[in-house]
């Protein structure tokens, strides 16, 4: 871990400020601020970099491309306010959506094969979403869909998407866009090196909030997340290396931090793990799990370290979740967790899972393999229903669990347990009664 923390640097940049209100900006609450930004960015990066900065005050914005060597900074007491409108979000780029690669929606903050770039400051980033735009697509009542409304499960939405990757269709053809109803990712990093986010507020977000793609050497840094839509996963590392979140706030719709490494077929195509992710005092609070690896998961996970992080809420699924199945395939390794202070989870503290079935049918010939966890130094006061609950097959069990200096309160029952091998508990205490082996 201290060798990754060695190798990721924070990015620097020249000592110049473009302000954007120089380049046409008000903070009126009407005006479109894009060109402005836009032309503040480009001015920045081809003068060889600095800082655009955003003043104090509101300010309306379509997407935002970000370039080399710029740091977008947002003043205390700044807010930029997406539009709901996804046509704004034209021309197509090239993203994802849950682990599949295509053309679509740019997302509200983007940076492609872009190098030195950052979003800073104590400003808020507002992508505006409820149940009246983005939300809806999800096709959920609970998010506002009703019967007879487009949704992302129509069939020639996420599972055209999913069959063109399955028939190997080439990236640039997999054309979505308007009528899909496919949500855009927040703020993404696509094959970016050397990034920076930091101190920033992020609410109310279409899909997955920050999203580093095939990018190396990024820290994020301070951050606050506070967005319970569907998919408002807070943070998800894919395909991605030298990793480092730490001091940040996490209430979200879905999980926390989730890392992945694309979806079937796709994944297998990009043969790109994720590795070396390092998650640092941080504090999750609403979500489906407090630091996951998967289920997009297909070219594997490697090397993930967790320490002195807090994690409650009674809206909190599990603490640390692993989820795959038998279509993602692929070795997840090396999950090393310490110093973590639990205090309410509603299913697990930990929950490897090789069956993990969401979107129908998860069966296929791809058994994935699950490796090396390690839990030391954790407390937790509720823990639900399952202290550990693992399942592997019998063929590929789970393998090499350890829990050292563990205390579990309140949990109904201490396993769920099939097909897992090597199962250590050192000094470890659940309902109050030392765990013997």
């Amino acid at each position: 871990m201290q060798t990754i923390l060695n190798e990721t640097k924070v990015p620097t940049f020249q000592n110049k400020t473009f302000n954007i209100l120089n380049f046409g900006a008000k903070a009126d609450g009407q005006t479109d601020n894009t060109d402005a930004i836009k032309k503040a960015i480009h001015e920045c990066s081809i003068s060889g970099g600095g800082t655009i900065l955003i003043p104090k005050g509101k300010y309306n914005s379509r997407a935002i491309h970000l370039e080399d060597n710029v740091n977008l900074h947002l003043e205390e007491g700044s807010e930029i306010l997406f539009s709901t409108n996804p046509k704004d979000y034209y021309p197509l780029v090239h993203t994802s959506f849950e682990g599949t690669e295509y053309m679509n929606y740019s997302p509200l903050v983007y940076a492609y094969k872009k190098k030195n770039v950052a979003v800073t400051g104590k400003g808020t980033l507002n992508g505006q979403a409820n149940n009246e735009n983005w939300w809806s697509w999800c096709g959920s009542e609970h998010y506002g869909w009703k019967k007879g409304m487009p949704s992302q499960s129509d069939p020639l939405n996420r599972q055209a998407l999913v069959d063109m990757a399955e028939n190997n269709i080439p990236v640039e053809k997999r054309i979505f866009g308007d009528g899909h109803y496919l949500r855009p990712n927040f703020i993404e990093f696509f094959e970016c090196n050397n990034v920076l986010v930091k101190d920033i507020t992020i609410v109310n977000t279409p899909f997955w909030v920050i999203h580093p793609m095939k990018t190396t050497n990024m820290i994020v840094d301070g951050v606050k997340i506070n967005s319970h839509g569907p998919n408002n996963d807070g943070c998800d590392p894919e395909y991605s290396k030298n990793i480092i979140i730490k001091n940040c706030t996490f209430n979200t719709g879905d999980d926390c931090i989730a890392i992945k490494s694309g979806r079937d077929a796709d994944g297998r195509r990009v043969a790109m793990k994720s590795e070396n992710i390092i998650v640092q005092n941080c504090t999750m609070f609403d979500g489906h799990g407090g630091v996951t690896i998967g289920s997009e998961i297909s070219g594997g996970v490697s090397n993930v370290y967790v320490e002195n992080c807090i994690m409650n809420s009674p809206n909190l699924d599990i603490a640390i979740r692993l989820k795959t199945n038998s279509k993602r395939g692929a070795l997840i390794e090396n999950f090393y967790v310490r110093n973590i202070e639990i205090g309410q989870v509603k299913e697990a503290v930990l929950k490897a899972d090789m069956f993990y079935n969401v979107h129908g049918n998860q069966n296929g010939d791809f058994i994935p393999r699950i490796e090396n966890i390690y839990l030391e130094n954790v407390k937790v006061k509720n823990g639900g229903k399952y202290a550990i609950s693992a399942k592997g097959y019998k063929e590929s069990p789970v393998k090499n669990i350890t829990f050292k200096n563990v205390v579990i309160e309140k949990v109904e029952l201490p396993y769920l347990i099939e097909n897992v091998e090597n199962l250590n508990l050192i000094d470890t205490y659940i309902n109050g009664t030392l765990v013997k082996k």
